[in-house]
Parts: structure tokens; sequence; C-alpha cells
């Protein structure tokens, strides 16, 4: 494995443990595409260090497992920002 991708792999690997981070956010920060940030921690890290792989592999299954939660908390804020320009337009016709 060449020097820039180690090293590339185990910064990725650091701002996820600190952040807490999915993967998305952290292609966006770094730059790079989701498939590599997964690549990146799925195969690659655990062959750097195994333990902060296993650290990373929690954070990104909690992650997961929020992530129909998060869908979904999205989406009441869409549709709340949509009652209330609504709301703002017929005041405003009133």
């Amino acid at each position: 494995m060449q020097e820039y991708i180690q090293k590339r792999v185990l910064e990725i690997s650091n701002y996820i443990i600190e952040s807490k981070s999915t993967v998305r956010q952290t292609a966006g920060v770094f730059g790079v595409s989701k498939s590599t940030v997964h690549k990146d921690i799925t195969e690659r890290l655990p062959l750097l260090n195994e333990v902060v792989a296993g650290q990373v592999k929690e954070i990104l299954e909690n992650n997961k497992a929020e992530r129909h939660l998060r869908g979904g908390m999205a989406t009441k804020r869409k549709y709340a920002e949509a009652g209330q320009r609504r709301l703002a337009k017929v005041a405003g016709n009133i």
C-alpha cells in the first residue's frame, strides 16, 4: 500500500472516531468518494491497525442503525418548513 494511502486511511479513521461522522460526511470533508472512504475503512484499515478498525466499525454500525431516524427527522423538518412557508404566504395575502 502506498504511503499517501496509508496516511489518508489513518486520517479518515481518526476523523470518524473523533467526530462520529458518517461515511458521506467524511467523504465530503476529505474530498474523496464514499466508495473510497468505505474501502479505506473496511479493507485497508484492518491491515494497518485492527484496534482502530474495530472502533471505526462500531461507530459506522451505530450510524447505520440510526440512519432511518435521521431520515425521518429530515422529512419532518422538510414538511414543517413547507408548512411555515405556506402559512407565511397565506398571512401575506390577508
